[in-house]
């Protein structure tokens, strides 16, 4: 047993080594599931590269521990195997430190969108490395006066201060989550917040008195065997804690491997339980268009808005169309329902107006930054100067390429089926096809039906 404690390989070590590794998995396959099952695009921006930030952190974090605490059986005989690389740099900065940082800043944002209602005054890149700053100064400290022995263990006198980093940086993650207490999230962010940070905060009280017995008893073989046990399992518990629900992806986060889950919240609109959004309905009420109306006004009707949207789509072009259905939907939001206003509008503004956006629409940069600068993100008429410059685009790119598209003429065939299928049900027939079972001459209402002329130009019809 004192071989093992000192040089490693004990039989609790790999039995640690095993969780550890399990846990990695976990991660990995709860980051990459939205994107490799249900095929979602990558989102831009801080809402992936800070969950990704978070997993490498986490996977720093563990083989840290494992190669500085002599889980395995190695020399330290090379430079990449010095305990102030993994100890201090990789266990410190870009483990521990990086993992709580990327937490606060998600944290953060959080504050700033739902209790603030505008975009985080400092951007996640900037304001990451400034809440990581006091990590880069300690280790650079440390790593100057090398306090550390060839077990990598520091005195008593190093202990309490590394301590008391990591308590600061637990402390203002709760402070954060403690300020966003008060609203009702729609999708339990807070909730799964807290209960992370709960797991979190016991995983830490023990890793904190395993860490310190095992740099304190140096001299102590079953010490040594059980406290770092107990340190690798409980920064295992830790790392999957804290990767529990990423605040900022909420509509990635609903989806689930159950295909009705996946159809239920394809859409922001339907997750948000916004009435009328997503899909057509099987049946509605029959609506006059005329297409010399105004653009504004078409598109009003449903049934034109998806098949202008196909249009679109097939022109690479369809982003404005998306864009106009989504506003559309934010505008069924009541004003005083402010967390809902602000999910939505937050939605779009990752989606269209942010720069390098999934779908980024052609505006103004003044529009641009007029949304993205804005103090009010519930605000009702947030997105209408955009609109108004996307409806002009619409109407001279694509509105007259519509007119002679097999799309129109598509739409335009599907209502005049309709409105002589309205008409024969109204007169008292059914010319259902369930009805077909009599065929040809044996069938007594077998006949050509011609249908009537129409006295109204060819661009009127009926949209069901």
């Amino acid at each position: 047993m004192a071989t093992c404690a000192v040089k490693g390989g004990c039989p609790s070590d790999y039995v640690a080594l095993s969780i550890s590794l399990l846990s990695i998995i976990m991660l990995l396959a709860k980051a990459t599931a939205p994107y490799l099952i249900h095929k979602i695009p990558r989102p831009k921006g801080s809402s992936f590269w800070l969950v990704a930030i978070q997993v490498f952190a986490s996977i720093n974090l563990l083989l840290s521990i494992v190669m500085a605490l002599g889980f395995l059986r190695f020399r330290r005989r090379y430079w990449w195997r010095s305990c102030y690389i993994w100890a201090v740099w990789i266990e410190g900065p870009l483990g521990f430190g990086l993992l709580l940082s990327s937490r606060i800043v998600q944290a953060f944002q959080l504050y700033n969108i739902f209790v603030k209602r505008r975009l985080p005054p400092i951007r996640s890149f900037v304001l990451l490395p400034l809440v990581l700053l006091p990590w880069i100064v300690c280790a650079t400290f440390i790593h100057v006066n090398k306090p550390l022995n060839s077990r990598c263990h520091m005195g008593t006198r190093w202990i309490i201060p590394v301590i008391c980093l990591h308590a600061l940086y637990v402390a203002a993650l709760v402070g954060f989550t403690g300020a966003v207490r008060h609203i009702e999230f729609r999708f339990q962010e807070l909730k799964e917040l807290w209960r992370g940070i709960l797991v979190s905060m016991c995983s830490i009280g023990i890793w904190v008195v395993s860490y310190i017995l095992n740099e304190i008893h140096e001299d102590i073989s079953l010490v040594q065997i059980i406290s770092r046990f107990l340190v690798l399992l409980m920064t295992s518990v830790l790392v999957v804690a804290f990767f529990s629900i990423s605040i900022s992806q909420p509509l990635i986060s609903l989806k689930s491997l159950r295909k009705k889950d996946q159809q239920e919240y394809s859409m922001m609109g339907r997750a948000l339980g916004i009435p009328d959004s997503g899909l057509l309905a099987q049946r509605e009420l029959m609506q006059l268009v005329d297409s010399n109306e105004p653009l504004e006004k078409l598109l009003l009707n449903r049934r034109f808005r998806h098949s202008f949207m196909e249009f679109a789509d097939s022109c690479m072009a369809g982003e404005s169309v998306h864009f106009y259905e989504e506003v559309q939907q934010l505008d069924k939001i009541p004003v005083s329902d402010h967390v809902r206003r602000v999910y939505m509008a937050r939605h779009i503004i990752d989606t269209y107006i942010t720069p390098g956006a999934t779908m980024e629409v052609n505006i103004s940069h003044r529009c641009r930054q007029e949304i993205l600068s804005t103090l009010d993100l519930a605000h009702p008429n947030l997105f209408k100067n955009a609109l108004n410059e996307l409806m002009q685009l619409m109407k001279m790119n694509l509105a007259n390429d519509y007119w002679l598209s097999t799309f129109f003429l598509k739409l335009k065939e599907e209502a005049r089926i309709k409105t002589v299928d309205s008409e024969l049900e109204q007169s008292g027939w059914n010319f259902s096809h369930r009805l077909s079972s009599v065929h040809c001459a044996d069938d007594p209402f077998h006949q050509e039906h011609s249908p009537r002329k129409s006295s109204s130009s060819s661009r009127d019809f009926e949209l069901q």
